[in-house]
């Protein structure tokens, strides 16, 4: 039964994707308990102006993850779906190999994932000296509360005491700096407990001072953007990829804020400066991304109004037109006469050369004539009715403000489609590990790499 309906689930998706104008592809690699390498590639596309996520494999990777050996597994599944020449972008970590094989070898726009980036800079601001010390302070309380049961049971009850809702100590995770922050939040929001309870008990860790605390709630509160941004731009239901340059600039300023009205602190100072030094090194180009520009261009919401330089929306804009341009095709007569309506008016235009005495005048009143359009003066007619439209608020659908206006903007709407599919992060591709995480279990170490495979998928796609 499992194979048949694999296979049946397969064809499906096969068709409709097929069907779609343009996909972007997000993968990543795994090694499960049992030292297996998998690795996921997901699809996502527009169809009736609505985001569709699929997953289209996941499979063991035998050999060594070189870049021309992962190119050759992208390639191969971009053939069997029928997709290598709709790839309008692949998402992927900053692993070296990866990067090389979409950007060098299969020639494809790469996108960097945008969680990947936060990770590695807040990371690196955590990883200053005082900051770690303070972390792992917290890290070792955290860890006696949750392996003590005496712990425990004493903080519960001085948080009942206290008359506060009973909450357990977090515990971070080493590849994930959000956990640490949770670690600490949750440090923050039981201080009084917590100091109490340790206080009692009188383990031989380190206790926080004074000072530490007040360090420990600044950090969070500068890391908290980071984290609602990552939680933001992880989604796989909304359009993603037009808010990566919002979101970068977003950061920047806050931090930037936080620069001009420094702490008292220095190693908080030494860590804002950090995360405006590695924010601008990551993000500081981000507009001259071409597919995440042309992206937000098209997004209802933000337009030109996302970038920070003028000069890249304009180059954007240009960039759009000539898409725009080649999507168009015009009507061409089915004979070598010329075609006439039912009145016996002729409908194209004429094709002699214009007399230059002429061309000023014909320049300028050519767009008062929508029968004699070319494609690049309808591109430009609709990008400057676009632009001039007001923006919708930022909570609104647009892939439903597209759909509405679709038959106003065609050539525009046809990029549109192309672009918008594009998502931010990797995480999809994630997210797919950790379901094959709960499917590969030490108790079910023995599943064949091909039921896993089909298990993952059909848990992924009904």
């Amino acid at each position: 039964m499992l194979p048949n309906l694999f296979e049946k689930v397969r064809a499906e998706l096969q068709e409709q994707i097929r069907t779609a104008p343009a996909v972007c592809l997000t993968t990543d690699c795994w090694t499960s308990n049992t030292t297996t390498s998998y690795m996921s590639v997901t699809c996502h596309y527009i169809t009736d102006f609505k985001l569709r996520s699929n997953l289209l494999d996941c499979f063991v990777v035998a050999e060594s993850h070189t870049s021309q050996n992962l190119a050759q597994e992208l390639s191969r599944v971009a053939k069997e779906w029928g997709i290598q020449d709709k790839i309008a972008a692949c998402v992927t970590d900053n692993a070296s190999n990866i990067v090389k094989a979409v950007n060098d070898i299969l020639k494809w726009n790469h996108v960097r994932c945008f969680a990947h980036l936060l990770n590695l800079t807040v990371r690196s601001s955590v990883h200053q000296t005082e900051i770690q010390a303070l972390i792992l302070k917290v890290k070792s309380i955290a860890e006696y509360v949750r392996r003590s049961t005496v712990a425990s049971a004493k903080l519960r009850e001085m948080q009942l005491q206290m008359g506060q809702v009973q909450l357990r100590m977090k515990q971070d995770v080493a590849t994930r700096w959000n956990s640490t922050y949770f670690m600490m939040q949750r440090a923050i929001e039981i201080k009084e407990p917590l100091v109490s309870t340790m206080a009692l008990l009188n383990p031989l860790l380190p206790a926080l001072t004074p000072e530490e605390w007040d360090i420990t709630k600044e950090v969070c509160d500068i890391l908290k953007p980071f984290e609602e941004v990552t939680v933001e731009m992880s989604s796989e239901r909304f359009v993603t990829g037009s808010k990566a340059i919002l979101m970068a600039r977003g950061l920047q300023r806050i931090v930037a804020h936080r620069q001009r009205n420094p702490s008292t602190h220095e190693p908080v100072k030494g860590m804002v400066n950090f995360l405006a030094a590695d924010l601008e090194k990551r993000f500081g180009q981000i507009e001259r991304v071409r597919v995440l520009a042309e992206a937000t261009l098209l997004d209802p919401r933000f337009k030109k109004h996302a970038f920070v330089i003028e000069r890249n929306a304009e180059e954007t804009v240009s960039r759009v037109v000539g898409a725009a341009t080649h999507a168009a095709t015009p009507t061409l007569p089915s004979t070598e006469e010329e075609e006439e309506e039912e009145g016996g008016t002729t409908v194209n235009p004429p094709s002699e050369p214009v007399p230059q005495f002429w061309a000023d005048f014909e320049e300028r009143v050519t767009t008062l004539r929508p029968g004699v359009q070319n494609p690049s003066t309808g591109a430009m007619l609709e990008i400057k009715g676009f632009l001039a439209e007001p923006l919708i608020p930022r909570k609104a659908d647009p892939l439903e403000w597209w759909r509405v206006r679709a038959l106003v903007y065609q050539n525009i709407c046809t990029v549109m489609k192309t672009r918008l599919c594009i998502v931010a992060t990797s995480v999809p591709s994630e997210r797919v590990f950790s379901k094959t995480g709960q499917i590969i279990t030490d108790r079910r170490n023995r599943l064949s790499p091909s039921k896993v495979r089909e298990l993952v998928f059909l848990n992924a796609n009904l």
